[in-house]
């Protein structure tokens, strides 16, 4: 009996042994850490998502120190994220054409600034909602890139491979999630000095624009938000998948391509089966900041095989609308990448959407992803949105109506 007993209890002490190993499976799905190179890579392939000027050196330079302090960035992919898992994206709303008397009372004041308004806008969603966040996910490219990172490694969880938008965008309603029917709403704001502002819903996602870009004109400029509390099985069919990988490729074509002395513009076009539009001189680009964000009018002149031809770009935050000799080249939700001739990186200078003057600059257009390309995608983020009195047609289709420069 004595025997039988201490079988027993070895028996119901090795169920719960494999128990525990089952549970802690379940609870923690496939991930990995990413290397120091392929953060790198993506840092810079983001900025090259990014659809406007964007530089990468100072996230870099972060993300190296975040490294060297310990931190890990770990990733998951869509497949894997748990259903019942609970994603944030943290989000920083630009304030251009900030309340002037605003930030001057502020300055009298001499109202200390907070530190960490990511996490706190994001712990302070998740004490509203009453759930724990256990991943972040990437809105947009460029500075969002190492927000997502910084924050998910501050939080100890992984970033999702994947994205809201696949580029910048400069409205909150211009993600994949409100096309499918997703809101952005319940969100959190949190601003510099520290105030807390709860959008428990909004009418729709445009609204939701509106009151966290006001918050931001505000607020000297710019709050930081969370926003798209949204389940596993939300994400699975409400974002862009692979975004993130997508980004580290375009990182390493441009870095491998300039150690093995190729053309990384050639070695960009081809891996995004893009085009490459126009190769110029910066001759423009007036900037102004109005109602929350930075428009620019650009204009270049070609050079090499270009030489004689112009090119213009509207900006809202980002490239939104191209022009050929005067003919409309591309128009978004397609990406109009904006890059350095040498380095296939993305420029930088100029300010948010700015072209630094007399820069000369390579432009590309990539086709967009697929999930852009419905009614509701082009509706948000086609030209008609943007004011324009003109229908969107794809890069593909317009590419075949001008001359090729080979």
């Amino acid at each position: 009996m004595k025997k039988f007993g201490m079988l027993k209890i070895v028996g119901l002490v090795s169920i719960f042994a494999f128990s525990l190993i089952f549970w802690k499976i379940e609870q923690e799905p496939p991930m990995r850490t990413l290397s120091e190179q392929e953060i790198v890579d993506l840092l810079v392939g983001s900025c090259i998502q990014a659809t406007r000027g964007a530089g990468s050196a100072s996230s870099i330079r972060s993300a190296r120190q975040a490294i060297a302090d310990g931190k890990e960035f770990k990733i998951i992919s869509v497949e894997d994220l748990p259903d019942n898992w609970m994603v944030v994206g943290p989000a920083g709303v630009g304030g251009g054409g900030a309340w002037e008397y605003v930030t001057d009372r502020i300055r009298e004041q001499n109202l200390p600034r907070v530190s960490n308004t990511y996490i706190n806008a994001i712990n302070l969603l998740s004490d509203f909602i009453g759930k724990k966040f256990n991943a972040v996910i990437r809105i947009e490219p460029a500075g969002a890139m190492y927000t997502a990172l910084s924050v998910a490694a501050e939080m100890g969880v992984p970033l999702v491979d994947a994205c809201l938008s696949g580029r910048a965008r400069p409205e909150i309603q211009q993600q994949i999630p409100w096309t499918v029917g997703i809101p952005s709403t319940p969100a959190a704001l949190f601003t510099r000095w520290g105030d807390e502002i709860i959008i428990k819903s909004a009418v729709d996602d445009y609204r939701s624009e509106d009151l966290a870009r006001a918050v931001a004109v505000a607020s000297g400029g710019g709050a930081s938000m969370a926003m798209n509390p949204m389940s596993g099985k939300d994400v699975k069919r409400g974002v862009i998948p692979g975004n993130l990988s997508d980004a580290i490729l375009l990182g390493k074509t441009v870095r491998e391509a300039k150690e093995q002395g190729k053309d990384t513009i050639a070695a960009l076009v081809e891996v995004t089966k893009g085009y490459k539009l126009f190769h110029g001189v910066v001759t423009k680009s007036d900037q102004w900041g109005d109602r929350g964000f930075s428009w620019a009018d650009v204009e270049m002149k070609g050079i090499n095989e270009y030489e004689g031809h112009i090119y213009k770009v509207f900006v809202k935050n980002e490239n939104i609308v191209s022009w050929f000799d005067g003919e409309v080249d591309v128009t978004s939700p397609d990406y109009i990448y904006n890059l350095n001739p040498e380095t296939g990186e993305a420029i930088t200078g100029g300010g948010l959407g700015g072209y630094p003057m007399e820069r000369e600059i390579v432009m590309v257009g990539v086709p967009a992803h697929p999930m852009w390309r419905t009614e509701k995608g082009i509706e948000v983020l086609g030209p008609r949105h943007f004011g324009f009195d003109f229908d969107y047609t794809s890069i593909e289709e317009l590419q075949k109506k001008r001359k090729k420069f080979d």
